[in-house]
């Protein structure tokens, strides 16, 4: 429930809001097709926000009706458009230039200095830097988390949902063969005390943690996802859920050099989400 203090708020900026009329005639030169905007201010520094959309400028209109944007379109003095083929290319787009410009009312998408995983070796669990581990190599990786301690409470959440031992994923500490407090509450099945044998603790934490498994780069190396859009088609170069960039043909795309970033996991989500798809052709660039 908003508080009468946000309440009091709103009505306040609805109270004083301005259409900005000096943003209208910029407005009528985007095109409706999907891509990227970017709002500029006055110095023509770095960018104020960068969005996305299937019609850039239905959405920019949006934009300029929304109260609680007042902020924003007073320091605005220009809106670019990037067009793109559909939305697939529009997503990459918009993280990768939210991640290196990193503009200031945008607040998801930013770029994470440190990005964690949970990893299970020798029935061992432990918290690693995503960023450390090469997906094409398979390092079955579960979970991509913002903090170490986000990546521990998703594994906690794991234990409570499966009866799985906390002493055994390194949660508590507990001397060997003694029994877990949850085990005498039933909430753990007793691998650590014997009572549950330690390969069908294993078993069941794999199974638990496969709806958490972050996928291996499903392809040899470097390959060109085709988007074609009604007045433009590109294809984006990616590698081991890296984008490297956009061309409008393939033989540019394969002339390509542009560096990718760190594996991050908005851009892998989009990736994947988009190659999951099966509806955009995929040429390897080899």
């Amino acid at each position: 429930m908003p508080t009468s203090a946000s309440t009091a708020r709103r009505a306040s900026r609805a109270a004083t809001y301005l259409y900005p009329e000096h943003l209208r005639d910029v407005v009528q030169q985007l095109p409706r097709t999907p891509g990227v905007y970017v709002f500029h201010g006055q110095d023509g520094g770095l960018p104020l926000y960068i969005g996305k959309s299937i019609n850039i400028r239905g959405r920019v209109m949006d934009h300029l009706r929304t109260t609680e944007e007042a902020d924003l379109l007073r320091q605005t003095r220009h809106v670019t458009a990037l067009p793109t083929a559909g939305d697939f290319g529009a997503r990459l787009l918009e993280a990768h230039l939210i991640k290196r410009d990193l503009p200031l009312y945008n607040r998801l998408l930013r770029r994470l200095r440190r990005q964690f995983s949970l990893r299970l070796y020798r029935g061992t669990v432990s918290v690693v830097h995503s960023g450390d581990h090469d997906l094409a190599t398979a390092p079955m990786l579960h979970g991509l988390y913002s903090s170490e301690r986000a990546a521990k409470e998703s594994l906690r959440r794991l234990a409570d949902d499966h009866r799985l031992c906390y002493a055994l994923l390194g949660l508590e500490r507990l001397p060997a063969g003694r029994a877990c407090f949850r085990s005498m509450l039933g909430q753990c099945l007793g691998a650590c005390s014997g009572r549950e044998p330690l390969d069908a603790h294993e078993q069941r934490l794999r199974g638990a943690l496969e709806r958490l498994e972050v996928s291996a780069w499903p392809y040899g190396g470097k390959v060109a996802v085709e988007e074609r859009g009604e007045t433009m088609t590109q294809f984006h170069v990616v590698e081991g859920w890296r984008y490297h960039g956009s061309a409008p043909s393939l033989a540019k795309a394969k002339r390509l050099r542009a560096e990718p970033g760190e594996f991050d996991r908005d851009t892998y989500r989009i990736i994947k989400q988009g190659l999951e798809g099966a509806t955009m052709a995929v040429h390897p660039l080899v």
